[in-house]
This record gives structure tokens, sequence and C-alpha cells, in this order.
């Protein structure tokens, strides 16, 4: 079984700093000086984290995309913060709406979740199972495949317990786990892939050519794609290299194509007509 998040949730109750040391007296004393915050009632802790504090003061625990982006894995879209609450919560604070259809959003930006958990949870936080299995249920295809593949890729659950997960779900969400690949390194990484696979067309991951380094793909032997992002090529020094990695790849008879992220992720449309008019060219050429 998949352990709880390995990680300190920050929240305990009365009971945990009453066997921790502290006395009644201290506690009281510790909220009203501001070192220890009482988040609703028997919920403690000592400071903001994670927006944990914010999902545990509604009545629920961190779950979905909002805790896997805590531990660094991709997600589309965490502008929502994503709490799990128990199906028989019955009192709720800063919600207006308490309807119980799986993931109910309400005004303010939160998304609820009352599906029940596979996993022991903490006080403030859904098991990582857990939390992928609600993302799997909220996100789209291709970004549930990009959440898998960035779960795999950072070693945080292993083939065969993602399976295990999958088991648990209904069948339709199959094929994500289907099309999941470990070596894929961000998200574009993985939609790229995806387009590629829709276009039907031959590819490598991670290939290292010689005089130009490791490349993204290598489509069809010839067209090398790199899954440009901010995050990670700012800056003229690294627009430098990767021009004259260009230039060293252009030397062998490759062509290079910088799709961005953005549009990866949200024109994806743009992309594939870009790279359909490369390689029906090339096929022109030859």
């Amino acid at each position: 079984m998949i352990a709880p998040l390995e990680f300190t949730d920050g929240v305990c109750t009365r009971a945990d700093l009453i066997a921790a040391g502290m006395r009644p007296r201290q506690i009281t004393r510790a909220v009203q000086d501001g070192t220890l915050l009482r988040i609703r009632r028997d919920r403690y802790t000592t400071a903001s984290r994670h927006r944990i504090d914010e999902a545990v003061r509604i009545g629920g625990r961190l779950g979905c995309v909002s805790l896997l982006a805590v531990l660094g894995v991709f997600v589309l879209d965490g502008s929502l913060l994503h709490v799990h609450v128990e199906h028989t919560m019955s009192r709720m604070r800063s919600l207006q709406d308490r309807s119980r259809t799986y993931g109910a959003a309400d005004r303010r930006g939160t998304q609820l979740h009352w599906s029940p958990l596979h996993h022991e949870p903490t006080l403030g936080v859904v098991g990582i199972a857990d939390a992928l299995a609600q993302a799997v249920r909220c996100e789209s295809a291709r970004a549930a495949v990009a959440t898998v593949d960035s779960i795999l890729h950072l070693g945080l659950m292993t083939m065969v317990e993602l399976q295990d997960l999958f088991r648990l779900l209904p069948r339709r969400y199959a094929p994500v786990l289907a099309l999941a690949d470990a070596t894929a390194e961000s998200g574009p990484e993985t939609y790229m892939r995806l387009i590629l696979r829709q276009l039907g067309l031959r590819y490598r991951t991670q290939v290292m050519i010689p005089t130009v380094g490791r490349v993204d793909f290598l489509v069809e032997g010839w067209l090398i794609i790199e899954c440009d992002s901010r995050a990670h090529h700012e800056g003229w020094a690294k627009q430098r290299s990767d021009r004259r990695r260009d230039l060293a790849a252009a030397a062998r008879g490759l062509t290079t194509l910088r799709p961005l992220a953005e549009d990866l992720l949200f024109d994806s449309a743009r992309v594939v007509s870009a790279v359909r008019g490369i390689v029906a060219a090339h096929g022109r050429t030859r």
C-alpha cells in the first residue's frame, strides 16, 4: 500500500500538542501571541504551508492537482484550490456550494472532492495516490497523461503502484496509463509526444547526437524537436547555446524545430500544422 505523503503537513490536534509536552495554558498563550495558528476547531499549525492551512480551514485536506503541484509534479492548471472533504462533512467554512457532485466548484476558486479515499491521509493532505486519482478525473486526457509522466519521472510512484491505482478507477481512464512514459522531463514534452503519435510519425526521445548533445525528440531520423520553455531557456547565454546546437545539427543534415511550451499546452493546432508542413516539405525535397 502506498504511504501518505512523505512530508510533514504541519497540522496537528490539541491532543498532539499535549502529547508533545505542551500544557493547555501554553497552547492558549501560543495562539494568542501568534506562534501557533489555530486553523479551525482542534486543528493547529505553526505556519502557513502550501495552502494546506486554507484546505484545513475549509474543513478538508489539500488534494488533487493542488497537492501534486506542491510536490513539483506537472499540472496544467493549478489556479483553483482543490480540497478533499469527507462525504459526511456537515459544517464547512468559506464555501457556499455544498453540492455533493464530484469536484463541485464554488465561485471563490475552490474545487471540492467528495470521493472516498483509498489510502490513509494525514490531517492536512491526502496520500499521493489519492491525489493522482483525483487529478486524473479532474484534468483533460492529455494533461492527465502529462501528470502521470511527471509522477513517474520524479520517482514518486512506480509503474506497479500506478497499475494498482488505475485498477481502482473506471476503465475509461485506462488509456491515460497506457500512454505514460517516464522519459518525459516536462509537461510540454508529453504534449509533443502525443502530437507525434497523433501524426503517426516515428520518434525517439532523449537522443544523444554527436556534436549536438541530447535532444528531446529525433523524429523520422532527421527532425530534432526541442520543447523550449521560458523557465529553462531564459537569457541570452542559453539562447546562444541553443543556436549553436542548431548549427551543429544543420551541419549533420538535421532540421531543428523549437515549439514554445505555451503553444504546445494551449494551442497545439499551431504545432501540429508546423510539424505537418515541415514533414511534407522534407518529403518534396527528397
